[in-house]
């Protein structure tokens, strides 16, 4: 019985609720044609002097948003160029449509695999709605910067370190993205991100310096055993050369000779055959009766 007896006083209730407001509308309404009217009046006693007041130049890169008695007017932004505002009842903002450019400052991030590091960035945007950045946000730059920070740590923090110094224009790129995305509702347009350094713990530096060291030394020791293996193959290549021709191995001595007489030395070096040595030793052990 209780229920049904606060159903129907909540059912009195809201039409009264409504026509309340409906009278505050028109009452509203009226007073502000009244108030245009006595502007007009204003406007007309104090001619000249009031057309100093109310007719404003924006410039090309820049939009009025006027609002009439706390109300926005119809039509949107004004300008570029010159408009007309009412005095004592009307306000503007002036809005900036240049792109502008944000220095994210140094954060500190704690990657994936736990590394700490310092990452900055630089953020380009631009206002693309000036009506939708003066009305529904109350600071629509101010709260862009913000985001840019939370977006840099979050993305950030999600990635392993060799991505976040491999993948760096992936990550920019999914951070515009999502920063577009955001601030849409605010009359924002994110046109690029771009991460300028990533900072490293010093002891992680030199910890990747001498990775990268030993690393290198280990490729240049398998180069140098391929090499010496390579030379191996091609002496014994020569080596089975020279066995088929006897001749070819005094020929090589000739050679060798003239190369080092090309040289001008006054020491030369004059290579025996083995074999004229063999002969003198076994002449020496078995001397002829």
């Amino acid at each position: 019985m209780t229920t049904v007896l606060e159903m129907s006083s909540r059912q009195h209730l809201y039409p009264t609720i409504a026509t309340s407001n409906d009278d505050n509308d028109s009452e509203s309404k009226t007073c502000g044609k009244i108030l245009v009217v006595l502007s007009w009046i204003l406007v007309v006693l104090t001619m000249p002097f009031s057309l100093f007041v109310c007719f404003k130049v924006v410039q090309e890169y820049e939009r009025a948003v006027i609002f009439r008695l706390g109300r926005l007017l119809t039509g949107g932004a004004k300008g570029p160029g010159i408009f007309f505002i009412l005095p004592c009842i009307d306000s503007y903002a002036r809005v900036d449509l240049r792109t502008r450019t944000y220095d994210v400052p140094p954060q500190e991030v704690l990657t994936k695999d736990s590394v700490t590091v310092s990452v900055d960035a630089v953020v380009y945007y631009r206002v693309h709605n000036a009506t939708i950045s003066i009305a529904n946000v109350e600071n629509a730059h101010h709260s862009t910067r913000l985001l840019a920070q939370t977006t840099l740590r979050n993305t950030m923090g999600t990635r392993p370190l060799h991505e976040i110094l491999s993948e760096r224009e992936t990550i920019s790129g999914n951070m515009q993205i999502s920063l577009d995305e955001a601030t849409e509702a605010w009359g924002i347009k994110v046109e690029r991100v771009e991460i300028k350094d990533v900072r490293l713990p010093v002891q992680l530096q030199r910890a990747m310096a001498a990775e990268a060291e030993a690393a290198r030394e280990a490729r240049a020791k398998v180069i140098a055993a391929e090499g010496e293996q390579k030379a191996a193959r091609a002496l014994r290549e020569a080596s089975e050369v020279i066995g088929d021709s006897p001749a070819a191995l005094q020929l090589r001595y000739l050679q060798t000779l003239n190369t080092i007489s090309a040289e001008k030395n006054s020491t030369i070096v004059f290579p025996l055959p083995i074999d004229l040595l063999t002969y003198f030793i076994k002449a020496k052990e078995y001397p002829s009766n």
